[in-house]
């Protein structure tokens, strides 16, 4: 019998210790990371974008605030709804610190005020639009990669500088292109040129013909492409079997990924002018991250990508500085801390939540300067951050003071 005690008192005990060390366990720091899994931005972001910050938050260490960190994914399809359900559940039901998303702005819109309402940090790796760091800027948003200024104030200017002063424009019917062609445009007027016309397709158009055909009857010296992902894709595509170039116009591809020029081949792609944020083949650094990453992608980076490797880095650098993950503690941590990784050095992230750093205007190489698979781009300038990007001196984001 007092063996029979002594043995049940000892299982007890551990039953004991077992329930005190998992009601003891600390709590996952869980980061989402909400993309376009299977849609038209899918290959510049969707599953490759997971990958980027699951491989941040491993080189991390696997913890912060000696919290296991957990990533959390989800498809968002492109629909705002969607993006929006999503957010809020991670929110309210999972404890989610932080969203990262990978493409959409009318999406990254509505994510931004519920950042606002939930006094969540949420990082835009992909979304274009510069009312992020504008009109509708807030404490907890920073984007973090590229935005519809920098592409316009890169590629339009360029183009425009170089003789191409009247355009007519192919956009994407939602917010992104909406921004991208305003922003274009203004650069475009500013220069002396002119803007003949226009037309909007909506996201996931197969078929560009008749927009194209118009293009054609404007006369513009450049069709501007303010579109991305399989629409720039298809655009291009359909432009060269209607002879667009080869009766005197210009493309100018406003947006356009390296997984874009992979996906159209350099036959069709070469000579394609364009803004670009990241270029794996750029230095030892680039490289070395590049082929990390292709090892477990099998593919290349694209800026999306690394960029959200290099923002859910800096992002839990801040937590660990803050020693909190509040929201206003971590955000300020965000911008006093400068970035200096394989994506940008002495980058910088404003009062207006704006990651400020060095663009590229890159171009397609041809088929016969290519020495490999993903040996694409070549690199023609360097735009510095401070010239890249809208000046604060032009902001009217709430946040900026202004000088009285």
């Amino acid at each position: 019998m007092k063996l029979k005690i002594t043995t049940f008192a000892a299982i007890m005990g551990a039953a004991l210790l077992t329930s005190q060390s998992y009601a003891q366990a600390p709590k996952p720091f869980r980061i989402g990371a909400l993309v376009d899994m299977s849609g038209v931005y899918s290959a510049h972001g969707g599953p490759g974008m997971v990958t980027a910050v699951q491989m941040a938050a491993e080189d991390f260490g696997g913890k912060v605030l000696d919290r296991p960190i957990e990533i959390l994914s989800a498809n968002y399809q492109n629909k705002v709804d969607i993006a929006a359900a999503r957010a809020r559940e991670w929110y309210d039901r999972d404890d989610v610190n932080m969203i990262i998303e990978s493409t959409d702005s009318a999406a990254s819109l509505a994510l931004q005020k519920l950042g606002v309402d939930k006094k969540k940090i949420t990082i835009f790796a992909g979304s274009a639009t510069s009312a992020l760091t504008n009109a509708e800027c807030s404490p907890y948003g920073i984007h973090y990669v590229y935005d519809t200024y920098a592409l316009s104030h890169g590629t339009g200017l360029a183009i425009t500088k170089a003789g191409g002063d009247s355009w007519f424009f192919i956009t994407a019917d939602y917010a992104f292109g909406h921004a991208l062609e305003k922003d274009t445009a203004e650069v475009v007027t500013q220069n002396g040129g002119k803007v003949l016309g226009g037309v909007r397709a909506p996201l996931n158009t197969p078929d560009f013909s008749s927009f194209l055909l118009q293009a054609q009857a404007s006369k513009a010296k450049v069709v501007g492409l303010a579109n991305a992902g399989t629409d720039t894709q298809n655009s291009v595509r359909q432009a060269a079997e209607f002879g667009i170039t080869q009766g005197g116009q210009q493309l100018a591809t406003l947006l356009v990924f390296l997984h874009d020029i992979k996906g159209m081949g350099l036959q069709v792609a070469q000579g394609l002018q364009f803004t670009d944020g990241f270029y794996w083949d750029r230095d030892d650094e680039s490289r070395a991250f590049a082929q990390k990453f292709y090892a477990r992608h099998k593919g290349m980076p694209s800026m999306v990508q690394a960029g959200a490797y290099s923002a859910t880095m800096h992002y839990l650098k801040a937590v660990a500085a803050a020693g909190s993950d509040n929201a206003d503690a971590v955000a300020a941590k965000m911008k006093e801390m400068p970035i200096n990784d394989f994506f940008a050095k002495n980058g910088k992230i404003r009062v207006d939540g704006r990651m400020v750093h060095d663009m590229y205007l890159a171009e397609a190489k041809k088929p016969s300067e290519s020495k490999g698979d993903w040996d694409l781009l070549k690199i023609n300038a360097v735009i510095p951050g401070d010239q890249a990007y809208r000046p604060l001196s032009e902001s009217v984001c709430p946040l900026v003071k202004k000088p009285v």
